[in-house]
């Protein structure tokens, strides 16, 4: 561990997702806040929210990751990071003088650019660590992650009741500016042996479809992708409702809940970080989908706030065995070359399930309860997983073999 902390690229990379998730966290409670405010709790703005945030990814995943494989990874990432502060101050300038709906806009150009740097951010896990300490990388990134889910909503929600929605997107600008800085300190980019002969981005887009349908193991990643991405979508913008209606608590409590699912994370990071040297990452993923059906099954049909509560935590607990499963599964399987393409295929399976149903989540909930959304969504759960199943037992690399063995023998 103290090898991979010693890592130049390691220390950049994770201080710029400390000054990414500040200035995401802020500007999403803020945005979900505000809108709640404007339209009295309309569910079609709340729920359109999160299509501002996905649909994006959905149009824009495939081609910003074949330009990830073109571009230098370092670069795109820190012009992303610019180019979507930029777009938040010009959100302030519509704010002060034109309609409080461009709150969308803010949403909508850093989804748009996220599609360029995630990739990219991959791609530079590959080229700067060695292959035994991804996976460990990979858990103390998503650690991150989990942190922000318990400090990132009482953040969010207190910079905005105490100064607004302009302030608070104005935090965001400067955050995303901060994480540019912090990436200038990546080590230059360098050759991961890329084919030299030309080709057009069509035939780029192209030759990473095939790989992919070449690939079982990515065929049925993307299987999964798109059920998980079903469930999701349709739970993700009623969450507010959740708390507001079936345990009848005020919307600001929403953070309770996301502090608790956050705990679960940090917790279940830390186990996954000690397992992950044993552990391929397909067993990972089958255990993660499995708990998070079952939790999210209880979340839906509990009007108990301590039973909600400990659902919650289950869910987070084993959320960044999800995570660190698929990362690392894409990297294993994936070469060099690829990366930008192979996540550029799968994402929008992931992201266009999720906007499908996000953009009758608002529809479905005027006509049915909440319980029914969260029990099918637990089932999609299930169904994703059944995909992975034949996975489970499957070519495992040299690497996990060697791992397990020195583990037994300490």
């Amino acid at each position: 561990m103290g090898q991979l902390f010693k890592n130049r690229f390691v220390q950049a990379i994770f201080i710029s997702a400390l000054f990414l998730q500040v200035g995401i966290w802020v500007r999403n409670f803020a945005v979900l806040l505000y809108v709640m405010e404007k339209t009295n709790g309309n569910p079609f703005a709340v729920s359109m929210i999160s299509v501002a945030e996905f649909a994006p990814i959905f149009i824009f995943s495939f081609i910003g990751g074949t330009f990830a494989d073109r571009w230098k990874p370092k670069k795109t990432m820190i012009w992303c990071d610019v180019l979507s502060a930029v777009s938040i101050f010009a959100v302030i300038l519509a704010l002060v003088y034109g309609t409080w709906k461009a709150v969308f806009f803010a949403t909508l150009i850093s989804s748009i650019l996220s599609q360029f740097s995630q990739p990219s951010g991959i791609k530079l896990f590959k080229m700067h660590l060695k292959e035994e300490l991804i996976q460990s990388a990979m858990s103390i990134y998503q650690t991150i992650f989990a942190i922000f889910m318990i400090l990132g909503p009482i953040l969010g929600t207190f910079v905005f009741q105490q100064f607004g929605i302009d302030v608070s997107i104005a935090i965001t600008g400067v955050a995303f500016l901060l994480s540019a800085a912090a990436l200038t300190l990546i080590p230059a980019d360098h050759s991961m042996e890329r084919e030299t002969k030309a080709t057009s981005l069509w035939q780029e887009m192209k030759s990473g479809i095939q790989y992919v349908l070449a690939k079982k193991e990515l065929k049925l990643l993307g299987i999964c992708f798109m059920a998980a991405g079903l469930a999701i979508g349709l739970i993700q913008p009623l969450n507010i409702f959740l708390v507001t209606e079936r345990l009848g608590l005020h919307k600001e409590n929403l953070q309770w809940l996301l502090m608790v699912n956050g705990a679960g994370m940090i917790i279940g990071g830390a186990f996954s970080m000690v397992f992950s040297k044993s552990t391929p990452p397909q067993k990972l993923l089958v255990l993660g989908m499995l708990a998070n059906a079952i939790g999210m099954s209880i979340i839906g049909a509990s009007t108990v706030l301590w039973i909600t509560l400990i659902a919650e935590f289950v869910c987070g607990f084993f959320m960044p065995s999800i995570q660190i499963g698929i990362n690392t599964m894409i990297l294993q399987n994936t070469k060099a070359d690829f990366i930008g393409r192979v996540n550029g295929t799968l994402s929008p399976l992931f992201t266009g399930s999720m906007v499908v149903t996000m953009s009758v989540a608002g529809a479905l909930k005027a006509q049915w309860s909440i319980v029914p959304m969260y029990e099918i969504a637990a089932a999609l759960f299930i169904i994703g997983l059944l995909f992975i199943v034949p996975l489970y037992n499957k070519n495992v690399p040299k690497i996990w073999k060697f791992q397990k063995m020195e583990h037994n023998l300490l």
